[in-house]
């Protein structure tokens, strides 16, 4: 649509069924359209835009590379026309919905007219026809991949890296480097927000990337790199320490979202406001914080029966995330664990159960997998459902007095359902069926 706004000719071609709803915003912005690709998309081309999902080794991308008509990613096309006064950029393996949302949070509290979106619900060229004192993004690796030009932001952060969508980048070296891109194309005196973990692979797979001014967060006060900044994440504080000075970002007991991943989601985003408004009073911490809900299936509370807490992580789609969730919820856990898998190795999530989990519960295409790579370790504690229902019952009756059961299946939902929100409901629903039955 931002194309047709700029006066461009367009043509959508849609490997895939158009809804009835696209089809008449196309017909009355007198857009032209086909479903399946064809040689239409070539003729008369000045300039192909390339949807961020398209992978790589796609035909019709394959197709468009050999036409030698100019190819743009969505981020080169949007970002020029973002009318904003800062723009601040988020990515990240796990947890850039949060940290993008409580920046934005924050930022409205702040008295800020700011747009949020991005990979995150609203697309980015939604902010380019009005004016907005800050601008906040997700930004995907897939995005990020097809980036060249200045992303201009004014603050860019990689909450965290690990293995994720191998299949479409071929590599977690190409992974890596494509997520790099936030922090390489960054305004030249932009800041950047990065774990200290994450430095020198991030340096090793774009050497520009930890360039100009960043900032690391860790849980030891004196980082491993010594870079403009460091976020230090004590017992019951967190730190912003820049030129040796030593300033308390928040409280832990200013939040009530849970896991340790989740105090330092908080961190990062009270960090990115300091740093894109140095001018705004962010002491009231409380307050900014306040009102803010977790994101849905995002380490989220679904209930509580006789002591046990039920939690929903429903978004921890693949390994990583799972080993974070695990690690950050400090409670005697039973884990709910598979759905369709991403090709990735099971070894750290089953070394992960053996320390953290009492119990496993297995479910989905991949439950055999999990269950080899379980054992494998060590660990003997496993139960097979064929269901959610079932995962949740035998969840249910092991379950003590002071424990939690978390879902976070380390695997995508597309096996028992389109989405990981419906896992995430369904899940929820279980448990209130089973509170008001107590």
């Amino acid at each position: 649509m931002l194309a047709n706004k700029l006066g461009a000719n367009v043509f959508v071609t849609e490997k895939n069924i158009i809804s009835d709803e696209i089809k008449n915003i196309f017909s009355k912005n007198n857009i032209a359209f086909e479903e399946g690709h064809t040689q239409k998309a070539f003729q008369n081309a000045d300039e192909i835009l390339i949807s961020a999902g398209i992978r790589p080794d796609s035909e019709i991308l394959i197709k468009a590379q050999a036409s030698k008509i100019k190819l743009t990613g969505e981020l080169d096309f949007v970002m020029p026309n973002i009318k904003a006064d800062k723009i601040i950029c988020i990515t990240g393996s796990n947890g850039k919905s949060t940290v993008t949302s409580l920046t934005g949070h924050i930022l409205n509290k702040l008295a800020l007219k700011t747009g949020t979106g991005g990979n995150l619900g609203t697309a980015s060229a939604e902010f380019t026809s009005e004016n907005f004192n800050a601008v906040v993004l997700e930004l995907s690796s897939f995005q990020l991949e097809r980036a060249n030009n200045n992303l201009r932001s004014c603050v860019s952060v990689i909450t965290n890296l690990a293995p994720d969508h191998i299949d479409w980048h071929g590599s977690y070296k190409n992974y890596v480097k494509a997520k790099a891109k936030i922090l390489s194309l960054r305004n030249s005196d932009g800041v950047g927000i990065i774990q200290d973990r994450d430095a020198d692979l991030l340096s090793s797979c774009d050497e520009n990337s930890l360039n100009g001014k960043i900032i690391t967060l860790s849980w030891n006060e004196k980082p491993v790199n010594n870079f403009y900044g460091h976020i230090f994440m004590s017992e019951s504080q967190a730190f912003l320490i820049i030129n040796g000075v030593k300033n308390k970002l928040f409280d832990y007991s200013d939040t009530d979202l849970i896991g340790a991943h989740n105090l330092e989601n908080v961190a990062m985003s009270l960090c990115a406001v300091k740093m894109s408004f140095a001018d705004k009073d962010v002491s009231d911490i409380k307050n900014l914080l306040s009102g803010f809900k977790p994101l849905p299936h995002r380490c989220e509370r679904a209930g509580e029966i006789n002591g046990v807490l039920y939690i929903d992580d429903s978004k921890g789609t693949n390994v990583a995330a799972s080993v974070t969730a695990m690690k950050s919820i400090k409670f005697p856990k039973i884990i709910i664990l598979g759905g369709q898998g991403k090709g990735e190795d099971y070894t750290p999530l089953a070394e992960a159960v053996k320390q953290e989990c009492e119990e496993a519960v297995l479910i989905g295409e991949e439950a055999g997998k999990i269950k080899n790579a379980l054992e494998k370790s060590g660990y003997t504690k496993i139960h097979m459902a064929g269901s959610m229902r079932e995962a949740v019952d035998i969840s249910y009756k092991l379950a003590k007095s002071g424990m939690c059961v978390l879902l976070s299946p380390a695997c995508t939902s597309w096996d028992m359902y389109k989405n990981y929100k419906l896992r995430g409901e369904d899940f929820c629903n279980m448990v209130r069926e089973k509170m008001l039955k107590v």
